[in-house]
């Protein structure tokens, strides 16, 4: 395997009259957290506020779909499965691509693809139609989270990306309560066309104008670097440094001599780190790769097992629909209180013993709730595993983008986190098939994949909080 020597350039640090050789890195370490992160994040969020809005629509929507006759529980199940299925090869083709392709470009078209299709699905005429459509949209969905992790992971400074990740966390599960109460408010409509269209199409004009603003986001220095594209790195860090530090030291701060980067481009311009699939398969990443492997097959079946059909399974209890949408808009009210604790967490707590700890929680309080017949009771499981399950995801999100380097980064957790993508298409059917035997069986599916998961990443996973993600990676 071939590897540059870092860029290093000669950057004069704040209070010290001395000049300091500093890496992309190290660069990156120092920037203080200020006006360009809050940019940055702010941008990155509403991206992934989209994304989650798309994914978690399908649960509202889909039991106005199977009541009105447009699907049946078979195709409700079909469709479930095709968006995974889409996610899972958005994971694998773009996910990982942007190792190749860049953050950046990755983030924008992704994003375009999975606007055009979810407008599209909202004048579907027929069920068939729908479910391709979906798989199309899932495209873009799937690769769009793994790229979001990767992004901000390289991007924040490692004390504080945990707390960051989780951000974005917040922005997206603050999705969920909103396509819940777009639902409750227009599916029972018919104002030119069917209510649950209307749900669909919100969501893809949102998309269209965070791509918009999108055009203001910086590629990562640290991919930059690892590509051999050290001239590009060094603008990007120049000019997020220029932002981040003080107008009155910003001359001092920013001075490179000229001598020194000349002599450091000449070396290493067009010299990139190489990296390849096979080296997930050797130490130190073996063991991490079939961690994440194992987590991410599993920690869906749990976690989308309920976000996917709570409202079908409120219904095969004999909740009326709009009572069962009632009761899930109750329930997603707190969908961002759970990334919320991840934020005030992640960075104070070892991220791995939360994972197991949640990752218990969300089995016990599953059981809760699929064995619950009155409202109250139905309504406060309900609520506690939607806590505990969107916590659980913005700890594992920043986990997951912490275990590769930055060269193999994409590539290990789009490969990785696509297998959740699988998992989700194959448990859609799974759990659809289970469901003639009773909601409380499904939910003791969810539960003993939930503790399989505290397991594998109890006796597997690696600890993480504030380690140097180059650290890391040795």
């Amino acid at each position: 395997m071939l590897r540059h020597d870092t860029c290093r350039v000669m950057v004069t640090m704040p209070g010290s009259p001395n000049l300091s050789d500093l890496s992309i890195a190290a660069r990156v370490e120092r920037l203080p957290l200020g006006r360009f992160h809050r940019r940055f994040i702010a941008l990155v969020s509403l991206g992934n506020f989209f994304d989650l809005y798309d994914i978690f629509i399908v649960a509202y929507i889909g039991a106005t779909l199977q009541q009105s006759g447009f699907l049946s529980l078979k195709q409700f199940s079909i469709l479930v499965a095709a968006g995974f299925l889409g996610m899972f090869f958005g994971t694998v083709v773009f996910g990982m691509g942007s190792d190749r392709m860049g953050r950046r470009s990755a983030f924008i078209l992704l994003l375009l693809i999975y606007s055009v299709f979810t407008f599209a699905g909202a004048f579907s005429p027929s069920a068939r139609w729908l479910i391709a459509l979906r798989f199309c949209a899932g495209v873009g969905i799937g690769a769009e989270i793994v790229v979001i992790d990767t992004y901000v992971t390289e991007v924040v400074p490692s004390h504080a990306r945990g707390r960051y990740v989780a951000i974005t966390q917040v922005a997206g599960f603050s999705a969920v309560p909103v396509a819940a109460i777009f639902s409750r408010l227009l599916v029972p409509t018919q104002f030119l066309m069917s209510g649950w269209r209307w749900v669909m199409v919100i969501g893809a004009s949102g998309a269209l104008l965070t791509w918009w603003f999108r055009r203001r986001l910086p590629e990562s220095p640290r991919w930059l670097e690892s590509r051999g594209r050290l001239s590009e790195a060094e603008a990007v860090m120049n000019a997020l440094e220029k932002e981040s530090f003080s107008a009155g030291r910003e001359s001092d701060e920013l001075r490179v001599t000229s001598g020194e980067q000349e002599n450091t481009e000449r070396t290493n311009e067009g010299n990139q780190e190489r990296s390849s699939f096979a080296e997930l398969w050797r130490r130190p990443y073996l063991s991490r790769t079939v961690m994440l492997v194992l987590f991410q097959a599993l920690q869906t079946i749990g976690f989308y097992g309920f976000a996917n059909w709570a409202p079908t399974f409120l219904l095969k209890r004999g909740v009326s629909l709009l009572h069962s949408l009632e009761y899930t808009l109750l329930i997603a009210m707190v969908s961002p209180l759970g990334p919320l604790l991840a934020v005030w967490t992640s960075d104070r707590f070892e991220r791995k013993w939360t994972i197991v700890i949640l990752a218990v929680l969300v089995a016990g309080f599953g059981l809760g709730f699929g064995n619950s017949i009155a409202p109250a009771a139905v309504v406060a499981f309900g609520a506690l595993l939607t806590l505990a399950n969107h916590w659980f995801s913005a700890a594992f999100h920043a986990y997951q983008s912490e275990l590769f380097p930055t060269r193999l980064r994409a590539t290990g957790v789009g490969f990785t986190y696509s297998w959740s993508r699988l998992s989700a298409a194959f448990t859609s059917l799974l759990i659809g098939a289970v469901l003639v035997y009773g909601v409380p069986a499904v939910f003791a599916l969810l539960a003993a994949a939930m503790i399989l998961v505290a397991v594998v990443v109890g006796f597997l996973g690696p600890r993480t909080n504030g380690v140097v993600l180059e650290e890391l990676s040795q």
